[in-house]
């Protein structure tokens, strides 16, 4: 049999997914470092410690081996949340004003 046919995800390893990405790190400067490494892939910032967009199976594997150099403190965490068709459809924002990806590869924080 054909390896697709027993392996359905098999042919769809590479369809891009949204793909979340939020993290607690203490040190501003591996903060800021990750940041420019989650604009690389391609992804948006939704919030301060929030970056979302379309990975890959693939680039997503590979971003996982990356973020442990991001990880300085005992406490810094970092999630990786891989998001469903359905999911993306369901997400909504509550804020105070109109919600906008941020498309500053730069923010500072005052």
């Amino acid at each position: 049999m054909p390896k697709a046919f027993l392996f359905p995800h098999w042919r769809k390893s590479r369809a891009k997914m949204q793909t979340l990405v939020i993290y607690d790190i203490s040190s501003n400067a591996m903060r800021e470092r990750l940041a420019k490494r989650l604009f690389d892939y391609g992804l948006q910032r939704v919030q301060l410690s929030a970056f979302c967009g379309e990975l890959n199976s693939h680039d997503r594997e590979v971003l996982l081996k990356e973020l442990p150099n991001f990880i300085g403190g005992e406490r810094d965490r970092i999630y990786v949340v891989p998001l469903c068709d359905r999911c993306v459809r369901l997400w909504r924002a509550v804020a105070g004003s109109p919600v906008e990806v941020v498309s500053k590869r730069e923010v500072e924080v005052v």
